[in-house]
């Protein structure tokens, strides 16, 4: 009965303040997870386009990077929300001790990839190569990749963002995003092929909207209006990108019309955004079957103790329940 209850009084609070706006202009901060790029885009194009204001909010991006601790950011009140790269690594943060809840997510395909060369067509035809990977990804996707087809630790070499390891050897497979490295090695004219995890049943979410208990608990009709202009900036911003990649340009110099261009057709073309469930119930759903099979894989592979996490504390599904902005 509690729980109706409290489920009945959020969704007013939602309700209320997608109808009315946030309180006028409230500040609000957003983190992402590493340099502005097109994998950014629609939390930039609510920016520049004004959607944002339109519930109220004055919202600041701030840009993440490699030597950025976001979550402990978030954790010291530097920001009030923050990009997880996928919704099992709140999980683990939650389970060990960050009081971490994640409120949306914007890809319904996590765009984790593996790159090898040309004549390597599957995963299988990867055993016995080297493989370039981050240490992070040993105590996450790379425990999948092992159970689902057999690779070994031995087989591992340390991925440091750099291509040329892989471009100089035939016989190296790396790990990338869908989005940018495969970019990267195409400009290289090394011809490859990136095999992405989410087709063979990799079910973890990506690019999560994920801030602490108290913000929830005391803003929650702010982090309400913040998630429902970030998804239709999404959808604007895979309309038309312009408004936001200026944004991102001007937060990371580094980027290129180019790279932009390839990563927003990637998007699109494997529905990174759009595909599987948000084809339904809309962009930044989450599913909670979906969620207890990934707490189903952190406890299998002992990177979560058993009842550690709840998922009913760990996610709020009614930001994202009702919003339908389809696609």
């Amino acid at each position: 009965m509690k729980t109706s209850i409290a489920r009945s009084l959020l969704a007013t609070s939602i309700g209320l303040a997608l109808a009315a706006g946030a309180q006028a202009q409230e500040k609000f901060t957003y983190m992402t997870n590493w340099y502005a790029q097109a994998e950014h885009g629609g939390f930039y194009q609510a920016v520049a386009t004004g959607i944002y204001k339109k519930y109220g909010l004055d919202v600041t991006v701030k840009m993440g990077g490699p030597q950025v601790n976001i979550m402990q950011l978030m954790a010291a009140g530097q920001a009030d929300c923050i990009m997880g790269s996928s919704d099992l690594q709140m999980m683990v943060a939650r389970a060990g001790g960050l009081p971490v809840v994640t409120v949306g997510a914007v890809f319904q395909k996590d765009p984790q990839v593996l790159i090898a060369h040309e004549g390597v067509n599957s995963f299988e035809d990867m055993k016995g190569k080297t493989i370039l990977i981050a240490p992070a990804a040993q105590r996450g996707y790379w425990l999948w990749l092992k159970n689902k087809y057999g690779f070994q630790d031995s087989q591992t070499r340390p991925y440091t963002f750099n291509i040329q390891p892989f471009v100089a050897d035939k016989d190296t497979v790396q790990q990338g995003y869908l989005t940018s490295e495969p970019f990267a090695i195409q400009k290289a004219g090394v011809k490859a092929r990136a095999f992405l995890f989410a087709d063979q049943g990799w079910t973890s979410y990506a690019t999560t909207v994920s801030c602490m208990d108290e913000t929830v608990k005391t803003r929650g009709n702010v982090v309400a209006a913040f998630v429902k202009g970030t998804m239709e900036g999404w959808k604007a911003y895979l309309a038309n990108p312009a408004p936001g990649n200026e944004l991102i340009k001007k937060d990371n110099p580094n980027m290129t019309d180019e790279q932009l261009a390839y990563s927003v057709a990637k998007l699109k073309e494997m529905g990174i955004v759009t595909g599987g469930e948000a084809a339904k119930s809309g962009i930044g759903t989450m599913n909670e079957a979906r969620i207890k099979q990934n707490y189903a894989f952190l406890v299998d592979n002992k990177l979560i103790e058993p009842g550690k996490v709840s998922i009913a504390e760990a996610y709020k599904f009614d930001y994202v329940k009702d919003l339908k902005v389809m696609p």
